[in-house]
């Protein structure tokens, strides 16, 4: 049997909410890029950095990262731990997801906020 260390949530039904919480995070996040291009103003360059300027749009595109993030987690974990037999094997993978997963994020972070 698979422990339940490596998941984000501390069991099976904390990890169903976690991903059903981010799809309807990303959702949003979809509706609100899609919609300004759909009924926002021309597209221009003023327009393009007022919008990615916005203090909302900056933590809503953060949001979304991050349910990226602990989305593809939870379901990259459950599709190791089904198809990877051998643990060490496993435990390899799953510490280079996290590594890439950590890299997206501190390049996501530095992206959005221009640090």
């Amino acid at each position: 049997m698979v422990n339940n260390v490596s998941t984000v949530g501390r069991n099976g039904i904390h990890d169903f909410i976690l991903i059903r919480a981010t799809a309807i995070i990303l959702t949003l996040y979809t509706i609100y890029i899609v919609g300004f291009f759909a009924f926002g103003p021309d597209l221009s360059f003023e327009t393009w950095t007022a919008f990615w300027g916005q203090l909302s749009t900056k933590v809503f595109t953060m949001l979304a990262l991050i349910s990226i993030l602990v989305h593809a987690w939870i379901g990259l974990w459950q599709v190791l731990t089904d198809y990877i037999k051998c643990a060490a094997l496993r435990a390899g993978i799953q510490f280079g997801v996290v590594v890439v997963l950590f890299v997206y994020l501190f390049s996501g972070f530095f992206i959005v906020w221009g640090v």
